[in-house]
């Protein structure tokens, strides 16, 4: 037997292959609430322009409350047979209310309508993924309030390279997921289009009003082409390339944690809450939950791609091929919410190893550029001619064995003369990253300030500890 919603041009049923390849209800049941909301804007629509009896769309709205109230309380029987999420409640309706409920679909088509389903659901999704990475913001904010002054190496190539502090760390995430936060911003405007009443590609004879139904639905505006509105995930794309920069600064992090944790650098601990143990070896504590965030950043990042791939040679307007663009878009922004959930529970959880971390930023002449900037300051030396120096100091240092502090002074006067034992202070760490007080800076004042400042605008957002 053919699909009654649609079979009328077929004389037989499709073949088994056909219909598990076909049927999408596995997953795009979660538009189920979307889809009933839309149905709702549509039929108050198809009411208020006289396209429909007010008697009958209120039957059909009544029927769609009884449709949402069987979902929400999990009566609702989901049928693969009829293929997706739309098709399942226009077939539950018509068996409440009768033929009346086919009149539902006066004036759309499933292309324009899954568009608009699509649409809402990611809009609430960018709800969730605003607030998860400002709970993770507030989390490193108050970590780098409560450390700004806890010295710390900083590393380029994963070398030791100057002092910096604890605190300055955790902000430098902050101000990513700020730009994270702003790529979901702008996409949400973009989102704010709406399809419902483009129909199949070409519009609608019928009288419609699609300002209402964008209205209804807390969209912007409707969409300005109904080839367009039907045929693009650019929306979607631009969530999944927002997410996967997201993910992939979620994944540094989730490094740093396994990096700082490991006995070789033990600059930092996870407690039991967010390690494992092995089968094997009774002493290990494994970062589980930084490797799994971190491992999570190549399905987002797929995803991306994927779809990249679905959409790249459709022509316009609708194809089958799109009914493949929700299942990675649900996977990839589950997977982002799960990490940027875990990831707020570790920041929370870690503990830096005070003294461990400022005996590493001792380590590795890291403050040579300190060094350097004493010459130009206290001996006019040009940076260049300065850098030579230190560097051959440095030389010294390691030939000897020993770090820049506990080169004799005489050894700093065999390369320049004029050096004075006044420049031992500059080799001091804790003093190197107080002197760090330009704009954007380590300094622990500059650190404090900022963190001040995001928590204070964070709280203004609503959000809490």
């Amino acid at each position: 037997m053919t699909n009654t919603m649609w079979g009328g041009r077929f004389a037989a049923s499709p073949a088994e292959v056909m219909e598990e390849i076909n049927a999408s209800i596995d997953f795009d049941k979660r538009l189920w609430r979307h889809d009933i909301l839309a149905s709702k804007a549509h039929v108050a629509m198809l009411a208020a322009t006289g396209i429909l009896k007010a008697k009958e769309a209120d039957e059909i709205a009544r029927g769609l409350g009884q449709v949402m109230a069987e979902i929400e309380g999990g009566t609702f029987t989901f049928s693969r047979a009829l293929e997706d999420i739309h098709l399942n409640i226009e077939s539950r309706l018509r068996e409440l209310i009768g033929p009346v409920a086919g009149k539902l679909h006066t004036a759309r088509s499933r292309n324009d309508q899954v568009a608009t389903d699509f649409r809402l659901y990611l809009r609430d999704e960018l709800g969730a993924i605003d607030r998860a990475l400002g709970q993770l913001q507030l989390a490193l904010a108050d970590k780098a309030l409560q450390y700004a002054a806890a010295v710390m190496p900083g590393y380029t190539h994963l070398q030791t390279a100057q002092p910096i502090t604890f605190g300055h760390h955790c902000l430098a995430y902050v101000e990513m997921l700020s730009r994270d936060r702003g790529r979901f911003a702008d996409a949400a405007k973009r989102l704010s289009e709406c399809p419902l009443g483009s129909a199949a590609l070409a519009g609608t004879g019928f009288p419609i009003d699609r300002d209402m139904t964008a209205k209804a639905l807390g969209f912007a505006q409707p969409t300005a082409n109904s080839l367009d509105a039907v045929s693009d995930r650019d929306f979607a794309l631009e969530i999944l390339a927002g997410a996967s920069i997201a993910a992939m600064h979620l994944s540094r992090l989730a490094e740093e944690i396994v990096i700082w944790t490991s006995p070789q650098f033990g600059l930092a601990r996870l407690s039991d809450k967010f390690t494992t143990g092995s089968s094997i070896m009774p002493q290990k504590r494994n970062p589980d939950a930084a490797e799994l965030v971190r491992a999570k950043t190549g399905r987002i990042a797929g995803a991306f791609q994927a779809l990249l791939m679905v959409m790249k040679g459709l022509p316009l307007a609708y194809a089958k091929d799109m009914q493949e663009d929700k299942e990675p878009v649900f996977d990839a922004l589950d997977a982002l919410k799960l990490g940027l959930s875990a990831m707020t529970g570790m920041v929370a959880d870690l503990e830096p190893d005070l003294k461990a971390m400022k005996r590493a930023a001792a380590s590795g002449h890291s403050t040579a550029t300190d060094l350097a900037d004493w010459l130009v300051l206290n001996l006019g030396l040009p940076f260049r001619d300065a850098h030579h120096v230190t560097g051959k100091i440095v030389a010294l240092a390691e030939a000897k064995g020993c770090e820049l502090k506990k080169l004799p002074l005489a050894d700093f006067q065999s390369v320049e003369k004029r050096i004075t034992k006044d420049a031992y202070a500059a080799l001091d760490v804790a003093g190197s990253v107080k002197s760090r007080t330009s704009y954007g800076g380590t300094a622990p004042v500059n650190v404090r300030r900022e963190a001040n400042r995001w928590i204070k605008r964070l709280e203004k957002q609503g959000l809490s500890r």
